[in-house]
Parts: structure tokens; C-alpha cells; sequence
């Protein structure tokens, strides 16, 4: 790599060595200044625009692998959602394949340049002024020089088209798949596992949304002119429950040596385009921030962003792998498709997310997948200690997202609902996220090599509440805490609140009670 090695900081256990930012990584040779460029699928690559600036080395993805085996890319890529196709990949094939070209003509051409360079001097030191005019070779090296020069000059130009045009297309390129993945949509998705028993009630079990509003612990309505739609409050024994399933996740993951971290909510686009999302996408699910006031930053929308961010342009040593990471933090979604779950807690514009994510090494191929599999049962160990009925599913290809080669979905029956209902998912991203993102590890020979990356839900607070009010609730309309979170929240049986609900006394009503009389003096 162009990046050379500087400190070594050691964070929370783990070694991360710093890669010190490099110089241009498009050398003076194509030096200007540089526009964004809005590519043909219509979103501007922030990580392209980063790599330009010279804050990252430019994503290395693997080329050889899409060359050599490009109907097997194809196939993959047609599996997949999304707008790129076969045809695409060819073109990302022809493109990659001129630069190629283009590159070695530079090169062959860079060492000709210097050849005739070095003769040049040679013939200035052993002549003088006078005689070298009377040089043939003097004259000619001259004039070889001139065309070299002009030669790669235009080189030069394309070699920068060439390779905005190659990077435009296959960053977009998904990851491979574990040819386990079943193929299709998500009614393809294969159950693994089901574990616990639904629950079984002699009366009408209620919604979450009209438990949480007889208990005191959830308020939507009235809120539009407040902060809008799909927003809620938590408050009393809700917004306990929200602190004791935080803090429930994050103690069972410290004890298994996870290291706490707090990420930042706000990230470059950067980050989010190398874990595999576009912010500046049409109907994307990412909040962006003004772009006058606070250019190229966007809200997050789960901590997996803040904690690759953590990790990008570093090393960790390997004798610190794997790399097990849990943060807790807020998560900001768009949710565009206005058509779906628009009451209740299930599909919200802001919620608290309990987020691991794991670096690997890649020596074997089996480690990212060995720590999905560890993953997905420590979620299965916290569901189960929270007296939930689940299942897991194996997410097939069109519900894997681009940066996933496996996914796992765990999905709690909700009762109010009558239906599963998703309330985690872990994914192993190999070596997606860690190419585009230069997340890598120093072997015990210090060199440097590709890590792995594997992300997964500890707990969704607000769906996870759904399925615990509805699992848990009473005849009488309580709910009994399961015996796991019983510490954390102080209360075996979430009841009625003693104070009085807030009355509501803003307009558009059919009984408004009067306006209070001025005071008199």
C-alpha cells in the first residue's frame, strides 16, 4: 500500500495501528481542481470525492475475481436487488480492462521518460553547450522526450477518466454469496430454527400500542405538530423498559468481552457508502443535514456506521482478533415507504439500538462466518432470556443488501400483531466493507492484509418492546417484566401508573374546554 505506517494507539485492549492520511492519491500529474461528479445512476459518490481529497487510499476491490469469473459475478449481481445488471458488469469488465491498458502504456512509457532523461544529462555533463547542438543523439533525445511528455499527457487524462468511470460502476458491485443463501425473494427466506412456544391467552391479546397507552408508556398521538410523523415518547415504566434492555444487552455482551464503545450519530458519506448505503440516493432511508450549514454529513441509521467509521483507515493487530465490539446508540431512518406499519413502534424514524460488530482475520475464509454464528446465538441467548418465541431465518439474496454475503434475520412473534415481526438481523460482509473502508490487520510480519466484518443487532429497543408488552401481558391489562430484566427495571409487573394521563386540550377536537380567562389586575 501507498500508506505508510505511524503510531501504534492501543483502545480498549485492542492494538489499532494509525495510517497516517496520504498525500493526493491522484498524483500532480492529473492535479486541478476537482468537481463532484454525479455519476450515471444518479447519486454522488461521497467516497469517490473523499478518496479524491486524499483522506483514504482508494478502495481496492477485488478485480481479478470479477474479471476471471464474470458470468458468476453476473448471476450474483441478477440475484440481487437493485438496478445493475449483467450488462453493467460487462461494462465494469471492458472499463477496468482499458484502464488496465492504459496503465501499462504509462508505465512503459514513464520508464522510457527517464531512460531518455538519464542519457540527456549524460550527454549535458560530457559536452559542452555548442558541441550537444551538433548532437544527432542529443537532438533526438530531445525530441522523443517531447513526444513522451505529450504522449502522457493525454494518457494521463484518460487514465483519470477511465478510472472515475470504473469506480462510478463497481462500487455499486454487491458482495458475493454463501452458496447456502437460498435465491429469490423474502418469501424464499428459510427457517433454521424456532424456539420457545407462542404464547397461548384465554382473552383477546391487545396491540402494543393500546397497552403502552393504558399503561402510561407510549404516546403517538397528537404529535405531528410536535416532531412529526412515526416519532413517540417513551415515559415512566416505558422509558425504564428502554433503559433496562440497554443496559440488559450491554452487560451480557461485556461479560463475553465485548468492548463498549460511543459512536458518533453524525458521519461523513463516506463511511456510509463504504458499508454498502447510499445517502445521496434518490428515496434514500438516510437523513442528510443541510448541506449550506453542514456539507457531507447524515444521521446514522444504526451504529454499525459509527464503529466501521472507528475502524477505517486503521490496522489491528492480529493478535487481537477477533475484534468484538458492542455500542449503544440513536439511529435515524427515513422510512420513506409511508404505506407501511405508520402507527406504532415498529417502524419509527428514530429509535435506541444495541449494536455488535465484529473484525476478523482472513486466513482460513471461515472466521467472519465462525463469528456470525457466534453472534446469532448470543442474540438467540438474550431473546431467549427474555421469554420470547422466534425464529431464525437464513435471508435470501434479494433481502441481503449489498455488503452482505450471509444474513440472518431473527423475527419474535408478536401477538398484538399476529405475526413474526423482525427484530434483529447479523450479517457477515467478508471483505466488502473492509476494501472500500481500508480496515485491515498487521500480521505478525507486519504486513498488511483485507479484514473481515461482521455486524448484528443486540437489541432494537422499540420492536422489542412490542414483542415483550404483547408476549407478557395480562388479562388485566399488566405486563409481567420477564425475570432477566426484573434487576434492571426494579418491577416484576408493569401496571397502571398512579398520576393522572396528560388531557389533551389543543383544537381540532369536538369537546374543547374553554381557554384559561385573563388574570385580572
Amino acid at each position: 500500500m501507498a500508506t505508510c505506517i505511524g503510531m501504534v494507539a492501543r483502545v480498549g485492549g485492542a492494538a489499532l495501528t494509525v495510517l497516517k492520511p496520504v498525500g493526493r492519491q491522484f498524483s500532480s500529474r492529473r492535479a486541478g481542481v476537482f468537481i463532484p461528479h454525479r455519476f450515471s445512476h444518479g447519486a454522488r459518490s461521497s467516497l469517490y470525492e473523499h478518496v479524491r481529497e486524499g483522506y483514504s487510499d482508494k478502495p481496492e476491490l477485488d478485480m481479478t475475481a470479477v474479471c476471471e469469473e464474470t458470468d458468476k459475478v453476473i448471476v450474483n449481481v441478477e440475484n440481487r436487488k437493485g438496478d445493475l445488471r449483467g450488462d453493467d458488469v460487462r461494462k465494469i469488465v471492458c472499463v477496468w480492462k482499458e484502464l488496465q491498458t492504459v496503465r501499462t502504456e504509462i508505465s512503459e512509457l514513464e520508464r522510457l521518460k527517464s531512460h531518455i532523461s538519464d542519457t540527456v544529462k549524460a550527454l549535458v555533463t560530457t559536452n559542452d553547450k555548442k558541441a550537444l547542438t551538433n548532437l544527432p543523439e542529443y537532438t533526438q533525445s530531445l525530441q522523443r522526450g517531447r513526444e513522451i511528455r505529450n504522449r502522457l499527457n493525454q494518457l494521463y487524462h484518460k487514465e483519470s477518466e477511465l478510472d472515475e468511470e470504473h469506480y462510478s460502476q463497481a462500487l455499486r458491485l454487491p458482495n458475493t454469496t454463501h452458496p447456502d443463501v437460498p435465491v429469490g425473494d423474502e418469501s424464499q427466506a428459510r427457517v433454521v430454527e424456532l424456539v420457545g412456544q407462542k404464547p397461548v391467552f384465554d382473552f383477546k391479546p391487545r396491540g402494543h400500542v393500546q397497552l403502552g397507552e393504558e399503561l402510561g408508556l407510549i404516546r403517538q398521538r397528537h404529535l405531528s405538530h410536535v416532531s412529526g410523523h412515526r416519532s413517540y415518547y417513551l415515559r415512566g415504566a416505558g422509558a425504564r423498559l428502554q433503559n433496562a434492555l440497554q443496559n440488559f444487552a450491554l452487560d451480557t455482551l461485556q461479560r463475553r468481552g465485548f468492548i463498549p464503545m460511543v459512536v458518533p450519530d453524525m458521519l461523513r458519506g463516506a463511511v456510509f457508502e463504504g458499508c454498502g448505503m447510499q445517502p445521496n440516493a434518490y428515496q434514500s432511508q438516510v437523513y442528510s443535514l443541510d448541506p449550506a450549514r453542514f456539507p457531507d454529513l447524515s444521521l446514522a441509521g444504526t451504529g454499525e456506521v459509527g464503529v466501521a467509521g472507528y475502524f477505517m483507515d486503521h490496522a489491528v493487530n492480529w493478535k487481537d482478533m477477533p475484534v468484538r465490539t458492542v455500542c449503544s446508540s440513536s439511529c435515524y431512518r427515513a422510512e420513506t415507504d409511508t404505506g407501511r406499519e405508520t402507527w406504532g413502534l415498529y417502524r419509527v424514524h428514530h429509535f435506541n439500538k444495541v449494536e455488535m460488530f465484529g473484525v476478523t482475520a482472513d486466513e482460513t475464509g471461515e472466521e467472519s462466518s465462525q463469528l456470525l454464528e457466534e453472534f446469532v446465538s448470543l442474540q438467540k441467548e438474550m431473546f431467549s432470556a427474555l421469554e420470547l418465541h422466534y425464529r431464525v431465518l437464513d435471508m435470501p439474496t434479494q433481502e441481503l443488501g449489498p455488503p452482505a454475503h450471509r444474513k440472518y434475520d431473527i423475527e419474535a412473534w408478536m401477538p398484538g400483531r399476529n405475526s413474526y415481526g423482525e427484530i434483529s438481523s447479523g450479517s457477515n460482509c467478508t471483505d466488502y466493507q473492509s476494501r472500500r473502508l481500508n480496515i485491515l490487520y498487521e500480521r505478525e510480519d507486519g504486513s498488511l492484509q483485507y479484514a473481515h466484518t461482521v455486524n448484528a443487532t443486540a437489541c432494537a429497543i422499540p420492536r422489542t418492546i412490542i414483542a415483550i408488552l404483547e408476549t407478557h401481558q395480562t388479562k388485566e391489562g399488566t405486563v409481567r417484566v420477564p425475570r432477566a430484566l426484573q434487576p434492571y427495571l426494579g418491577l416484576e409487573v408493569i401496571e397502571k401508573p398512579k398520576y393522572t394521563p396528560l388531557k389533551y386540550i389543543g383544537p381540532n377536537q369536538h369537546s374543547r374546554p374553554p381557554r384559561p380567562a385573563p388574570k385580572t389586575r
